[in-house]
């Protein structure tokens, strides 16, 4: 069993690092009542793990008859299909309309439902900026009939991608990266629950290096804990801390550098394209490159600059290869 899976919290108060959005949604769960949420933050910070902790204790045992989760990211990566074979939707979808109109009847349906002993019901988007901007329209207007009996809760790591006429109408709660000092605090906790089935001895020095690699991910950090325990050996750990995407983003840059630019570009591309990034998530990625293998300030300036131009641009493709096309000029 994953070891994310084995110490998921079970209630707000164990969510760690969080202090402010937990006191938020705990009071939330004492007055029986909450406006829409907007839950931004990056990946393994506790988003999702909140919003089933906050419905537990708002609804008690009855609480997923109260909570209907929507994956927005299958679903408008995957389409209609998805609708055919999840049981969750295969009786409601109709074959001959088109993914959104799909999705908006399906929305309403799921919305129309009265809530089981209580006020209102919460609808979740996870993964909320996968929505396209037809998807958000509709979702719009879906809020306004049905904000007497449901609450929605949109969990994002781009908050700029929802369109202004829904993201007004919530809550915003930010979770931010967490802290070294907690992500290792919670290792050792971990560690020590877990001494008797390690293959490896981790020392402090090895759990502050892996809360270090984990950059603020807390789920990142604790798989990066098994890894390492089954493994046998600390070693190994950037290797083993090195994502798919990061490599590709490695290589990217490696290519930038010997001068091939266009490939550099095709992989950067290709991040987008293939693994579904934004524009900022790449950027993340090669950062955690520059710091690891270049540690050069012209490079950490280029990526303040590209991630300021991506706040205010309509073509990401456009700014990454802005950004490729500059830092060239770094290694020349």
């Amino acid at each position: 069993m994953l070891w994310t899976e084995r110490y998921r919290p079970l209630q707000l108060a164990d969510i760690v690092g969080q202090d402010r959005v937990i006191g938020l949604l705990s009071s939330c769960v004492v007055s029986k009542t909450t406006p829409h949420l907007m839950l931004a933050g990056p990946h393994g910070t506790g988003k999702s793990t909140a919003i089933r902790c906050f419905a537990g204790q708002l609804y008690g045992p009855e609480w997923e008859a109260n909570t209907s989760i929507f994956q927005t990211a299958d679903i408008f990566s995957l389409g209609k299909k998805i609708f055919e074979d999840d049981e969750r939707y295969a009786h409601l979808y109709q074959k001959g309309q088109s993914l959104i109109v799909n999705f908006k009847y399906i929305l309403k349906w799921y919305a129309s439902l009265r809530p089981l002993d209580a006020d209102f019901k919460l609808m979740v988007f996870e993964d909320a900026h996968a929505l396209t901007r037809d998807a958000q329209q509709g979702l719009r207007r879906i809020m306004e009939q049905y904000s007497g009996t449901c609450r929605f809760v949109f969990s994002t790591t781009n908050p700029s991608a929802i369109i202004p006429a829904i993201s007004s109408r919530c809550l915003p709660l930010f979770f931010a990266p967490l802290p070294a000092r907690v992500i290792a605090t919670q290792l050792a906790t971990i560690r020590e629950r877990e001494a008797a089935g390690m293959h490896a001895s981790c020392s402090s020095d090895d759990i502050e290096l892996i809360a270090e690699a984990a950059q603020g991910d807390l789920r990142r950090g604790i798989l990066l804990l098994q890894a390492v325990s089954q493994s046998g050996t600390c070693s190994n750990l950037a290797s083993l801390s090195q994502s798919e995407t990061e490599t590709v983003a490695g290589t990217a840059i490696g290519l930038i550098k010997a001068g091939d630019v266009r490939s550099g570009l095709r992989q950067l591309e290709s991040l987008m394209i293939d693994y579904g990034l934004s524009g900022r998530e790449v950027l993340a990625e090669i950062r955690s490159v520059a710091r690891r293998e270049y540690n050069h300030p012209l490079i950490a300036a280029a990526l303040a600059d590209a991630d300021a131009r991506l706040g205010h641009a309509n073509n990401e493709y456009v700014q990454i290869d802005a950004f490729a096309t500059g830092i060239k000029e770094i290694f020349s």
